[in-house]
């Protein structure tokens, strides 16, 4: 028997790129029209970061909760598992994930004092232009955009987004940066062009959130969040 180091991911890998845009492509169209409510709930999400309102920001943590449940269980439980079999694993960590944003939801934390122009621009990518590529693959199409609140990367972005322009504590970039660095090394092993983005995307994130934690503390009472 081998020896456990002698093994890499493509050894655990038992689907093609094929495979996994198929899956996608089908998904999409099980589920459709959810993606123009999909739509509208990122808007929200945007809107919590643009204009940073105590309400905004539980509304955004609300919906955030409602697209990690979903994504655990109808893509990774209801979907993905028929391809990998460690897709149960991740339905459980999103799921986790959805309960830490909704207890977010209700202890939100005052809204940022400063713009987070980067946030935005994470959030903004994710949702907005992250289905183009899609396009951007060789015989990719519409049906097999990835979008935000339907399948896990673009959800995970806008989230990355979302954490940073809430400055929150290091337990609710856990799963999001841990998902970044699989889903990038499982888009790599399937020689997908776009494999480096989602670890450049988190290593950004995480970089502007340790910056964010320098800076004095005094600006967090210069804030002046609405309810």
């Amino acid at each position: 028997m081998s020896e456990w180091w002698t093994y890499s991911l493509s050894d655990f890998l038992m689907f093609s790129s094929r495979s996994y845009f198929r899956l996608i492509e089908s998904y999409n169209a099980a589920i459709w029209p959810a993606h123009l409510l999909a739509l509208v709930a990122g808007v929200i999400v945007l809107g919590a970061i643009a204009r940073p309102r105590q309400h905004l920001q539980r509304s955004a943590a609300l919906v955030l909760a409602a697209a990690w449940g979903w994504v655990a269980w109808a893509y990774h439980l209801e979907r993905y598992a028929e391809i990998n079999t460690a897709a149960p694993y991740f339905a459980a960590a999103f799921a986790v994930q959805a309960l830490l944003l909704c207890w977010r939801a209700y202890r939100p934390g005052n809204a940022a004092p400063v713009p987070q122009p980067l946030a935005l621009g994470l959030s903004g990518l994710a949702i907005l232009a992250y289905p183009l590529l899609a396009l951007a693959r060789d015989g990719g199409q519409w049906r097999q955009a990835e979008v935000f609140g339907i399948v896990p990367d673009p959800t995970v972005v806008a989230t990355l987004g979302v954490l940073l322009a809430w400055r929150a504590p290091a337990i609710f970039w856990l799963i999001p940066v841990s998902w970044c660095l699989v889903s990038g090394a499982t888009l790599m092993e399937l020689k997908i062009g776009h494999s480096w983005l989602l670890p450049a995307l988190a290593l950004a994130a995480a970089v502007a959130q340790v910056i964010n934690r320098k800076e004095p503390r005094y600006l967090n009472s210069t804030a002046n969040p609405r309810s």
